[in-house]
Formats: C-alpha cells, sequence, structure tokens
C-alpha cells in the first residue's frame, strides 16, 4: 500500500524556480518506480499552479503560498498511489482532441486511435468524407471514438450508446465543448439491445471489454484500479461482449458500410469466427503503434 505524501517531510521549497521544484517532484516519483516521472512532475506542478499547461524547468514560476502547496501535495498522493495523471487533471488528450473522463469511462489511450485512422483511410478510399454519413459507436464512454471521426467528416451525424448514464453525460459534455453537439446524440442502451430503431449506420465503431476476467488483476494499477469494471471484463476467456455485440453490430451495419473494432492482443481469430457466425465478413486488420492487431474492420457478408 502506497502512502499519501506527507508534505512537510518532501522537503519542497515554497519559493524557489521551476527547475529545482521539479527536481524534487522528479526524484519522489521516480523513486516509486513511476516512469513518466519527469513528465508527470511537470504537469502536477503546472496543475498545482492552476495552469492548464505543463511547467518547463527553465521556466521562472511565481512563489507558491500554502494552498499551493497543499494542492501539489495531494496531487502527488493520489499519483503515487497509481492514479493516472488523466484522472487527476479530469481530461485526456486523444486525436488531438481534448476528452473530459469520469470514473464511468475508459481513459481513451493512443491504441485506439487505430480504430480512427483504419475509419478515415476507409472513407477517403471511398470518397466519402464529404457524405452524409450516420456513424454509431457501440459502448460510446467519453465519446472520443465517436467525436474524433466526426471531427474528419463534416458532414457526417452519430449516435453513441452506453449503458451508464454518467458515460452519456461525460460524453455529451465533450460533444458540446467540441463543437460537435449539433452532430452527436447520445442514448442509453446494451449491447443487447434491439438497435432496430436506430436504423442503418455507414460506419460503426466499438471498443468493448474484451479483457479476460483472470488477467484483470495483473494490468497496470492505472488500468485496474481506476477504469471501470464494466469497460474491461470480458468474461472467463474474453469473448462474452463479442456474442453479444457482433450479431446487434451486423443488424445495424449498412450492406455498405464498414465496422471497426478494437480487440485485444491474439484475439483476431477468435473474433473474425464469432463475426462469421453473424453473417460478418473480415475486411481489414489494423496494428497499433507497438505492431499489434489492435482493428479489426468488418462489413456485411455478400
Amino acid at each position: 500500500m502506497v502512502t499519501p505524501v506527507d508534505h512537510a517531510k518532501t522537503d519542497l521549497p515554497a519559493k524557489q524556480e521551476a527547475s529545482t521544484i521539479l527536481y524534487a517532484l522528479e526524484q519522489i516519483l521516480a523513486d516509486a518506480g513511476i516512469a513518466s516521472a519527469k513528465s508527470d512532475a511537470r504537469c502536477l506542478l503546472g496543475m498545482a499552479l492552476g495552469r492548464d499547461e505543463a511547467v518547463l524547468p527553465h521556466e521562472d514560476i511565481a512563489p507558491m503560498d500554502q494552498a499551493c502547496d497543499d494542492r501539489l501535495a495531494a496531487m502527488m498522493a493520489r499519483r503515487l498511489a497509481g492514479e493516472p495523471i488523466s484522472r487527476i487533471r479530469g481530461w485526456r488528450e486523444f486525436w488531438s482532441l481534448r476528452f473530459a473522463v469520469s470514473p464511468a469511462t475508459l481513459d481513451p489511450r493512443p491504441d485506439s486511435e487505430t480504430m480512427i485512422d483504419a475509419a478515415v483511410r476507409w472513407v477517403s478510399r471511398n470518397a466519402a468524407k464529404d457524405r452524409p454519413l450516420r456513424l454509431l459507436d457501440l459502448g460510446t464512454g467519453s465519446g472520443c471514438l465517436l467525436l474524433a471521426l466526426l471531427s474528419e467528416l463534416p458532414q457526417a451525424n452519430g449516435v453513441g450508446i452506453d449503458v451508464n448514464l454518467d458515460a452519456i453525460a461525460t460524453a455529451r459534455r465533450n460533444a458540446a465543448s467540441l463543437g460537435l453537439g449539433e452532430r452527436a446524440a447520445f442514448t442509453a442502451h446494451s449491447f443487447a439491445d434491439d438497435l432496430g430503431p436506430l436504423g442503418d449506420f455507414d460506419v460503426i465503431l466499438s471498443n468493448p471489454p474484451y479483457i479476460p476476467t483472470g488477467e484483470i488483476d495483473g494490468l497496470a494499477v492505472d488500468v485496474k484500479s481506476f477504469d471501470p469494471a464494466l469497460a474491461l471484463d470480458g468474461g472467463a476467456d474474453g469473448m462474452a461482449c463479442w456474442q453479444q455485440l457482433l450479431p446487434r453490430l451486423a443488424a445495424a451495419l449498412a450492406v455498405s458500410g464498414m465496422a471497426f473494432v478494437e480487440i485485444g492482443r491474439g484475439q483476431e481469430n477468435a473474433v473474425t469466427a464469432e463475426a462469421e457466425k453473424a453473417n460478418l465478413q473480415l475486411s481489414g486488420s489494423y496494428h497499433d503503434l507497438a505492431g499489434i492487431t489492435r482493428c479489426l474492420a468488418f462489413s456485411i457478408k455478400m
């Protein structure tokens, strides 16, 4: 168990240039085994000072009063307990856009940008960027997938579904802050619901819970302790969500449309086999920055 930082024991001077304070913060974080100690220290100091951006070592900063010291100590304690910077500051950048996060939403991560890149490429190949496409995001969370794709497709409209009302509220706030509220609607549904009343969709996105239950305890603390379990746990073999999701996805996908889903490491064959049962055919696979197959594209089997 990580003991919260006692600010009085960190020996952080109240009035110093940024480099001295940042060095002390970095040492504390690095000693706790946090690999991103340098960037985290800069972000935390910036937040403590009430700034939106990170503090750089060459900067001269205003003297830190007691309230600022207390904010910094509290945030350091949270980071040392494993809470990611995005949760502490309340937002994460995804696809160069800012998304608020909440306890009900996954923390958007670069791996998921693989889906957006694949979808944008497909739309471009089909000369459909300026068409009024209909998009669907199954399990929308923060809305990052739907809203990132809408930001690339100026004539498109989209619907995001989620079972959690707090997640829906967060997604709506993100849509409004990004100026996409008029083109994005969010509603409460589960993967098992009949989505027929929503109509057909040209592009469907989904990052469902696909991690086997037994593997969750072995995940990094920032994932297992701070991402919602409902968005992680894919059942004993990680396939429970796919058995519910893929038939509904197939029913909602337009004949000429394409669905893009995020998968776990090594799930490509199992997910593809499950998709074939739902009358879907594999149309492409895409790797993340680590070279892992992270996204599969499916179309209606003709």
